[in-house]
């Protein structure tokens, strides 16, 4: 008969610290003459606090204070930490003592084989004769895939590390190479400091290379990246460090390189921050240098062609709006002088909304806008590279919201604008005073049908405005780009900036249909079309919006079910020809993941692109099953019939191993950077990586 009572003197090594008893089960107990010795016999289990230990047989010997345990001896604690042994002594706590034939498994990943462990002072286990690796071995034998074979091994649970004496590194029992001493973090710490995988990096300017990331625990909050690349033709120091604050927090990437490239040293620096400075103030900060056009592309830092720096104040409330940015943009084309952007732009808002009683909503607004050039002009009477300009506007509006008992709903608002312009370095256009008036007006009639399958939502919409500019001429630098899309169909301004400004009486007709289907099938339509009664000069010839009636807008989105999501916005002339098109799709399903983007646009001089644009992307990553996986990217530049960038990953893993292989080609060129291919390289071990586990089910084992 099993027989259950309470059983003080057992404490697991997993509570060495608790004062509370463990529960006992055993097939019988007896205590032999004499009254010094309890035995536990037959299916013994304990159970303490998530912990459970199985043995044979358990005796006590209260002379010797001492407990022997027979095998087969098998401990889960609640961490996940699993202990297997033939035999055990040790004394009553556990803290001390020897386990024979023993096995730890560590987070059901790391698996050590010992002849012998040593348990000491309930904090270290010592480790004789071991193997350990995290692969999964077979009951009839095997040699794993890989291993660590180690005269000594010393785990430190406080500290959650372990030490390696005299470790050989077998693959397929083949020895590959020697370490007299190593550390390497156990499975269950999440941060630690130690290298991480090395990666190997060949690439056609830089030559056959390793990188060796160092991971530096400065703390709970904070830590460092230190990884030396090392190659043929390069030798660099990339560095990272993140540190988090009770407000906010910070990272900081780059690099320092000697390389055969250029003569002189080369380096990048990126650091981005955010901080609650109280009072529903939000600080922000990003930093972006690099020592020359090409280096960010060449190493594969980033593929941003303009850096952009700027540190800024905000605080968005109910009723307020603030905002303070500083700016300074480099850029790294080849075709533009950052002298000239203009580089430093210094930007203030603040807006502040009141409700009167007599209903609608009362906008007050002021905002400051700077930028500077770092040139300054020539001799001649039309340059204007140089031109500094810094404005300062205020504004009113009035806006008042109402619905009908037939379901019209009705958008209406009036306003003024003030703004004085004071420009430098330009011999064209001087300092100016403009105000422009404005009134609009929105009308939208929303109809629903609801059916048993899907919502049907039909709404027809017409949005006239009027406005008119009194003052100086105002050069317009802030506008040259602007897209006409559903989002400033029914605007009253579709410019992009605030130099340019729509005038006269216009007005726009849009109608959008949607669809919400019970199953998951949603999708939009919209179709619109501006007209206005004179032109605006300052609306370029392909931005749909020239002349007295723009071009079509046809705007839709569709999502599934299944995981397809699209978008898609086309701009058509009087012809139905496409003058503008922009189509973006996805896919999410259990194996393939896949984004896919198209985009035209004509060349135009006064949105700085002297040639067509005809460009497809595609970034798709397919899982064939837990072992293999594949991903590919792609851009390919239709205009030239020829690809700008292509890449293929290819990932292979199971329960002790990761390897991932990559290879990327770009073909962009500049003056001084040519095509280049970059092969990648990872082969990373389960069961060392701090935090980390495949979660790939175990090979099964056949007889």
């Amino acid at each position: 008969m099993r027989v259950l009572c309470a059983l003080i003197l057992l404490c697991l090594p997993f509570m060495a610290q608790a004062q509370s008893a463990a529960s006992l089960v055993a097939d019988s107990i007896t205590i032999p003459a004499g009254g010094q010795t309890l035995v536990a016999s037959g299916n013994v289990e304990v159970f303490f606090d998530g912990t459970r230990l199985s043995a044979r047989r358990i005796t006590f010997d209260q002379t010797a204070d001492r407990l022997i345990i027979d095998g087969p001896i098998f401990i889960s604690g609640p961490d996940g930490t699993i202990f297997t042994a033939d035999q055990a002594s040790l004394d009553p706590r556990l803290e001390n003592g020897i386990l024979q034939g023993a096995r730890i498994v560590l987070d059901q990943q790391l698996q050590l084989a010992a002849n012998q462990i040593d348990r000491v002072e309930g904090r270290y286990s010592q480790l004789y004769q071991v193997a350990a690796t995290s692969c999964h071995i077979c009951a009839n034998g095997g040699t794993p895939l890989w291993e660590i074979r180690a005269r000594r091994v010393i785990h430190d649970e406080e500290e959650r590390q372990l030490y390696f004496d005299d470790a050989i590194f077998r693959v397929r029992g083949v020895p590959i190479f020697y370490i007299p001493r190593m550390r390497l973090p156990d499975p269950t710490l999440t941060r630690a400091t130690g290298l991480l995988n090395p990666r190997f990096v060949p690439t056609d300017n830089l030559g056959t290379g390793i990188k060796l990331p160092y991971f530096i625990r400065l703390g709970d909050s904070r830590d460092l990246t230190l990884t030396p690349y090392l190659s043929t033709s390069t030798a660099t120091l990339e560095a990272a460090y993140r540190q988090a604050f009770l407000r906010g927090d910070i990272a900081i990437e780059g690099a320092v390189t000697r390389d055969d490239v250029t003569d002189d040293g080369r380096a990048y620096f990126f650091a981005d921050g955010i901080f609650d400075l109280g009072r529903d103030m939000i600080l922000r900060f990003d930093v972006e240098y690099t020592s020359d056009d090409d280096y960010l592309l060449e190493y594969n830092y980033s593929d941003k062609d303009r850096l952009d720096s700027e540190v800024s104040v905000e605080r968005i409330r109910d009723r307020d709006m603030f905002r303070g940015a500083l700016t300074y943009f480099s850029s790294l084309r080849d075709t533009e002088r950052s002298e000239t952007l203009p580089p430093v732009l210094a930007d203030a808002q603040w807006e502040r909304r009141l409700t009167p009683r007599w209903g609608g909503t009362l906008t007050f607004t002021s905002d400051l806008q700077a930028h500077y050039r770092e040139t300054t002009q020539n001799a001649t009477a039309t340059d204007t590279n140089g031109r500094d300009v810094a404005r300062l506007g205020v504004g009113t509006a009035y806006r008042l919201d109402t619905v009908t008992d037939y379901g019209l709903v009705a958008e209406g608002s009036l306003g003024f604008n003030v703004d004085y312009y004071n420009v430098a370095d330009d011999t064209v256009v001087g300092d100016s005073l403009r105000t422009t008036g404005f009134v609009q007006s929105t009308l939208r009639y929303p109809m629903i049908r609801r059916g048993t399958a899907a919502t049907h939502i039909l709404e027809p919409s017409l949005h006239l405005a009027w406005s008119a500019v009194a003052g100086d001429p105002v050069r317009n630098e802030d506008s040259t780009a602007t897209e006409f899309d559903q989002a400033n169909l029914l605007a009253l301004s579709r410019f992009s900036g605030d130099d340019a400004v729509e005038t006269g009486l216009r007005g726009a007709l849009g109608l959008t249909w949607t669809r919400l289907g019970a199953g998951g099938w949603d999708s939009t339509l919209t179709a619109g079309r501006v007209f206005r009664e004179d032109e605006n000069a300052n609306f370029s010839l392909t931005s749909g919006l020239g002349g007295t009636a723009s071009d079509w807008l046809i705007e839709g989105q569709i999502s599934t079910p299944a995981g397809l999501s699209m978008n898609s916005r086309l701009i058509l002339d009087d012809t139905f020809d496409v003058t503008k098109s922009e189509t973006r799709a996805g896919w999410s399903g259990g194996k393939l993941d896949l984004a896919a983007s198209y985009i035209f646009l004509p060349a135009d001089a006064f949105e700085s692109r002297d040639a067509k644009v005809s460009e497809w992307t595609i970034d798709a990553d397919y899982r064939f099953n837990t072992t293999w996986s594949a991903g590919i990217n792609a851009r390919y530049d239709v205009i030239s019939n020829s690809p700008s960038r292509t890449g293929l990953d290819i990932g292979w893993q199971n329960e002790c191993v990761i390897v991932d292989f990559s290879v990327s080609r770009r073909f962009t060129t500049s003056t001084t950077l040519s095509p280049s291919t970059d092969f990648g390289l990872s082969i990373e071990l389960a069961g060392f990586s701090a935090g980390r586990s495949t979660n790939i089910p175990s090979r099964r084992c056949t007889q």
